[in-house]
């Protein structure tokens, strides 16, 4: 069973999936801001996922991204804003 968060780019919009088994339980969408900024804008677990970790690899997945792409994050997402807020070292794409 892997649980490693993939990114999925359409466009101006994408999304960080995680899928177990074939079925998408998590999902965290972003749309572009400019050339060096993505918004984050929700994230979702399904129930049977909740408490397994999925939001917090996923908030790594784009925090890796931003770094890789040199670009910042907006945490509209409350989920996401609080990872930031409990974690001042990812501070650096904010």
């Amino acid at each position: 069973m892997k649980e490693e968060a993939q990114l999925k780019i359409n466009g101006e919009k994408g999304f960080f999936h995680i899928d177990v088994d074939g079925k998408q339980q998590a999902m965290m969408t972003f749309l572009f801001a400019g050339n060096d900024k993505i918004i984050i804008d929700h994230t979702e677990v399904n129930t049977e996922s909740n408490g397994k970790g999925f939001g917090k690899k996923m908030a790594l997945k784009a925090i890796a991204f931003a770094r890789e792409k040199n670009i910042k994050i907006i945490p509209l997402c409350p989920f996401v804003k609080s990872v930031f807020d409990k974690n001042p070292e990812y501070s650096d794409v904010l």
